[in-house]
């Protein structure tokens, strides 16, 4: 069983998907695993992972929409505001989705599906750099 990791940087402009699969593609053929599982782990508590329709940018833009529906800005029930007062709901973003995503590699690939993307999931208004781990376990 071999392994290999690596950390991509993802520069956000404020909230929204923003696609990284081609990144993880890039790093799962690098370390020349046949069969085995990749996993991408978000190294932050406002930011997440989702897969999801990579076909019609529509979706990520209603996805954004629905969550700052679901939980907005300045909602008095959080008293957590210490960087602002997207600070909270963007916990809460983070916390009803993923930081972490296993995936099947097959093949040398990752078995996703035909319209399947990986998305880092920025929750905060302003721009910020993420990072992301990618490990890769196989043979």
């Amino acid at each position: 069983m071999r392994q290999h990791q690596e950390t991509i940087t993802v520069k956000t402009r404020g909230p929204g998907l923003i696609e990284i699969t081609d990144e993880v593609a890039r790093v799962v053929a690098a370390a020349g695993i046949g069969t085995g599982l990749v996993t991408v782990f978000c190294q932050h508590t406002s930011a997440s992972l989702l897969i999801q329709e990579n076909a019609d940018p529509d979706v990520q833009r209603d996805l954004t929409a629905f969550f700052r529906r679901l939980v907005p800005e300045g909602d008095s029930l959080f008293i957590h505001t210490t960087e602002g007062p997207d600070d909270m709901p963007a916990h809460v973003k983070a916390a009803l989705t993923q930081t972490s995503l296993p995936i099947p590699i097959s093949a040398g690939r990752m078995a996703l599906g035909t319209w399947q993307g990986i998305y880092l999931f920025e929750h905060r208004t302003a721009p910020h750099t993420r990072r992301v781990v990618v490990h890769v376990v196989g043979d």
